[in-house]
C-alpha cells in the first residue's frame, strides 16, 4: 500500500499529513463522519442516560411531573375549562333529536348526557391543571429547556445517524476511495515506480472502474425497470455508487494520462503486473466473468449491496482502523517497550514477548491489519536492534496481527457468530485462547530451534531498576484507559467487550492522544543502533537517541491519524467490497459443488475445507472470508459431521496462514508498507548470499508456525474425540 507521490521523498515529507487543501477537506469530512458514527455507537447509551439524569434532576414526584412531559413545550389544552352545564346538556339535546340516526340508535336521555358533558369537563379541567402545573415547573426550572434542547438535539442527531447508517458509510468510503485512487494508494504486491508501472497500472484501474461504473448503471436501471416502487434512500445509494465509480474511471485516466514521476528507471511488463492493485484485479476478472460468461452484467453491483446490508460491520472497522492510526501517534508501544530493553533479551525471546503482547492490541483494533500499520515498523526495528536477523524482525511484523484475532473481543468473531447461529462469541473466543496459545508457542519454540543464541538476559540486578522506571511513564496511559473504562461501565452502564469495543476504544486512544499533545517532556526517539553482542551493558546497547521528536498539537495529531485512516479506509474497505465480489463469484458457479457429498472419512473432509479455506485466506480479505465460507462452506461442513465451533478454528488458522503465505500474503503486505519498500530492499540485499532459508525467511518462519499449528487444531479434536479423550 503505496503513495508513488511519496517514494521519492519519503525523508522529507511524513505520508501521513495532509499536503494540500483538497486533502484537508477530506480530513474534515471523514472526522466528521467518524464523530457521527461514535455518536451512533453510543447514542442509545448516553441517551438513556440523558433521559434518567433529566428525570433526576426536573422530575418531581410528589406532583406526579416527569421528565419526558418536559421534552417539548407544553400544548395548552383546545377545551373549555368553565362551560355552562345546562346550556350544554340543552345544545347536545337537540343535536340528538336532529340526528338522522336517532330513531335507529335510540335517543339519550337528558340525565345520560348530563353525565358525559360533565364527565368531558372534568377531564377537561384535568388536562388544564395538568398543563398549568407543567408551565408552573419550567418556570421554576428555566434550565429544563436548555438541557431539554441538548437532549433532543442529540436524540435528533442519533436519530438521522441510525436511519440514514448506509449513506454515511457510503460517504465515508467515497471520500476515501476518490483521496485512495489519487494519491495511488491501493494495495498491491509491490509499489509502482518505473514508467511502465505507472502505465500498466493506470490502464488497469481504468478497466476496473469501468467495469464496476457499468455493474452499477445495469443494477440501477434493472431496479428502476422492476415495477417495483424504489425507496429514496436506495435511488440515492445507486446514484452514490454510479457516481462514485464515473469519478474513479476519471481519476484513473487522468493518472493514466498524467502519471507520478518515476523513482527508477527500466522495468519490465512482468513487474509491472505485480504493482497492479489486488481491487483491480478482483474487479476485472470479477467483471468480465459476470459480464462476458454469465450475462450477468449487474453482479458485481449486486455484491457490493453487502457493504450497505453490513454498514454496521464497516462502520466498525473504519473506527478499528481510526484507532490503530491514532494508537501509531501515541508513545505507548515505544514506552512499553522501554520496559523490555532494559534486560537484552535474545531476539527471539524479545520478538515472543512482543507478540504475546501486540495479541491484545490487535484484538481491540478489529483485525490483523490495522495492527501491523500501525506498530509494525515498531516492532521491526525494536526486534532488529536486539541483534534480529531483519529478514526475522519482518516476520515478526507480518505476524504481529496475527495471534490476536482469536481473542475478545476482535470483531471478525463478532461477524462470524452474526452470520452463524450456531456458534456463539463465548465460545468462539473461549477456544480462541487455546488456539493463540498454541500459535504464539510454536512460534518460541520455532524460533529457538533456528536461534544461533539460545538465549541471553542482562543482570536483573541491572535491567529490574530500569524496567521498573520505565513503567512510570506507562501509567498515566493505563489511568487514562482505566478512566473511560470506568465512566462507560459506571455512568454509562456499559461494560468494554466485544459489541462495545469500537465505540469506546476511539475514546480512550483521543484520550491518549491528548495527554501526549499536553506532555511538555521531550519524546526520545527508540533506539536506532544494532545490538552488538561486545556490549553487554544495557545502557550502551539499547539506550534510545534523546533526538526530540516534532512537538504537534491535539488537533494536528488528529488530523493526521484521521487522514491516515482515509488511505486505509479507501484501501481496506474497498478491497473487502470487491473480495465480496470474489466470493459471489465463487458462490454462482458453485465451488463447493466439488466438494463430494459422500465422503465416508472425516479426516478427508477437514483436509479438503482446511485446503480450501487457506485458498481463500491467500487471496481475499477476513471479512469477505467470513461471508463467503458463511454462505457456501460452512453448511457443507456441518453435513459432515464437523462440529461449528471447530470448524471455525479451523477457518480462522486457515485464513491466518493464507494471509501469510503467497501470492498475495495481506499482511506480508501491510508490514512492508509499514516498514518501507526501502529497508525490506535493505534487508533482501544483505542476505544474497546466505542459504535459502535466510533468503526468505521472512515468508518461511510464519509458514512454519502457522502451518503446524493449523494442522494441530484441524486433526487434533477430532482424534481425541475418536479416541474417547474429549468428549
Amino acid at each position: 500500500m503505496q503513495d508513488s507521490n511519496q517514494h521519492h521523498d519519503a525523508h522529507k515529507v511524513d505520508p501521513g499529513k495532509p499536503r494540500n487543501g483538497y486533502e484537508w477537506l477530506s480530513t474534515i469530512a471523514i472526522f466528521f463522519l467518524l464523530l457521527l458514527t461514535l455518536i451512533i455507537g453510543t447514542g442509545e447509551m448516553i441517551h438513556g442516560q440523558l433521559l434518567r439524569v433529566g428525570e433526576q434532576i426536573y422530575g418531581d414526584p410528589d406532583t406526579g411531573i416527569q421528565y419526558s412531559f418536559l421534552r417539548a413545550a407544553p400544548e395548552k389544552p383546545s377545551c373549555e375549562r368553565n362551560i355552562d352545564i345546562d346550556a350544554a346538556v340543552q345544545q347536545q339535546m337537540a343535536a340528538n333529536q336532529s340526528d338522522e340516526f336517532a330513531d335507529f340508535f335510540g335517543v339519550a336521555s337528558e340525565e345520560d348526557v348530563r353525565n358525559s358533558i360533565i364527565a368531558g369537563q372534568a377531564s377537561c379541567v384535568e388536562k388544564h391543571n395538568f398543563y398549568d402545573q407543567i408551565v408552573t415547573h419550567i418556570d421554576e426550572h428555566p434550565s429544563v429547556r436548555t438541557y431539554r434542547a441538548f437532549e433532543t438535539t442529540f436524540f435528533g442527531i442519533f436519530k438521522f445517524g441510525t436511519e440514514y447508517r448506509a449513506l454515511l458509510l457510503m460517504l465515508m468510503v467515497a471520500i476515501a476511495s476518490i483521496i485512495t485512487t489519487f494519491n495511488i494508494h491501493h494495495i498491491g504486491l509491490r509499489a509502482p515506480s518505473t514508467k511502465i508501472d505507472f502505465k500498466v497500472y493506470g490502464v488497469a484501474m481504468v478497466i476496473a472502474n469501468l467495469f464496476l461504473t457499468s455493474a452499477c448503471i445495469f443494477q440501477y436501471n434493472s431496479a428502476m425497470n422492476a415495477g417495483v416502487e424504489v425507496a429514496t434512500k436506495m435511488q440515492i445509494i445507486y446514484w452514490l455508487w454510479i457516481g462514485l465509480f464515473s469519478l474513479l474511471t476519471l481519476i484513473s485516466l487522468y493518472k493514466l494520462v498524467k502519471p507520478p514521476v518515476p523513482t527508477q528507471e527500466g522495468g519490465s511488463i512482468g513487474l509491472a503486473l505485480l504493482s497492479v492493485p489486488l481491487y483491480a484485479y478482483m474487479a476485472i476478472s470479477t467483471g468480465a466473468n459476470f459480464t462476458f460468461l454469465m450475462n450477468y452484467p449487474m453482479g458485481q453491483a449486486i455484491y457490493l449491496g453487502q457493504l450497505i446490508e453490513f454498514s454496521n460491520i464497516f462502520l466498525s472497522l473504519s473506527l478499528f482502523i481510526w484507532v490503530g492510526m491514532l494508537l501509531k501517534r501515541t508513545r505507548v508501544v515505544d514506552l512499553f517497550l522501554n520496559i523490555l530493553r532494559p534486560w537484552n533479551f535474545a531476539p527471539e525471546t524479545l520478538t515472543w514477548l512482543i507478540l504475546l503482547a501486540a495479541a491484545l492490541p490487535t484484538a481491540y483494533t478489529g483485525a490483523s491489519g490495522i495492527f501491523v500499520i500501525a506498530a509494525g515498523a515498531i516492532i521491526y526495528r525494536e526486534v532488529w536492534n536486539a541483534g534480529g536477523r531483519r529478514q526475522y524482525a519482518i516476520a515478526a511484523a507480518a505476524m504481529s496481527g496475527s495471534m490476536g484475532v482469536v481473542l475478545r473481543p476482535c470483531l471478525l468473531i463478532v461477524v462470524i457468530a452474526s452470520l452463524n447461529k450456531e456458534v456463539t462469541t463465548d465460545l468462539l473466543y473461549h477456544y480462541g485462547v487455546y488456539v493463540f496459545l498454541l500459535t504464539s508457542t510454536l512460534f518460541l519454540i520455532i524460533s529457538l530451534i533456528l536461534a544461533k543464541e539460545k538465549f541471553r538476559i542482562a543482570s536483573p540486578a541491572v535491567a529490574f531498576p530500569n524496567s521498573a522506571k520505565a513503567l512510570v511513564p506507562v501509567s498515566p496511559y493505563i489511568v487514562i484507559a482505566v478512566a473511560v473504562w470506568a465512566f462507560y461501565k459506571f455512568v454509562l452502564d456499559t461494560n468494554l467487550n466485544e459489541f462495545t469495543a469500537q465505540v469506546i476504544m476511539p475514546i480512550i486512544l483521543l484520550a491518549m492522544v491528548l495527554f501526549d499533545s499536553l506532555r511538555k517532556a521531550p519524546e526520545p526517539q527508540p533506539a536506532t543502533g544494532h545490538w552488538d553482542e561486545s556490549l553487554q551493558d544495557y545502557e550502551h546497547a539499547n539506550a534510545p537517541t534523546h533526538e526530540p521528536r516534532e512537538q504537534i498539537g491535539f488537533f494536528k495529531s488528529v488530523s493526521y491519524a484521521t487522514f491516515e485512516t482515509i488511505g486505509h479506509i479507501g484501501a481496506l474497505i474497498m478491497l473487502m467490497a470487491l473480495s465480496v465480489s470474489v466470493g459471489g463469484y465463487l458462490e454462482r458457479i458453485e465451488v463447493m459443488s466439488i466438494m463430494p457429498t459422500d465422503l465416508s472419512s472425516i479426516v478427508m473432509a477437514l483436509t479438503m475445507l482446511a485446503i480450501l479455506m487457506i485458498f481463500v485466506g491467500m487471496v481475499m480479505d477476513p471479512f469477505g472470508a467470513v461471508i463467503l465460507i458463511s454462505a457456501t462452506v460452512a453448511p457443507v461442513a456441518y453435513s459432515y459431521g464437523i462440529e461449528p465451533v471447530h470448524f471455525w478454528m479451523i477457518a480462522l488458522i486457515s485464513f491466518e496462514l493464507g494471509y501469510v503465505s503467497p501470492p498475495v500474503a495481506l499482511n506480508q503486505l501491510l508490514a512492508r508498507q509499514s516498514i518501507g519498500d526501502a529497508e525490506v530492499a535493505d534487508a533482501d540485499a544483505e542476505v544474497r548470499h546466505l542459504s535459502f532459508y535466510y533468503r526468505f525467511e521472512r515468508w518461511l518462519l510464519p509458514l512454519m508456525v502457522m502451518f503446524p499449528a493449523m494442522l494441530i487444531v484441524t486433526f487434533i479434536p477430532y482424534l481425541l474425540k475418536l479416541f474417547g479423550w474429549y468428549q
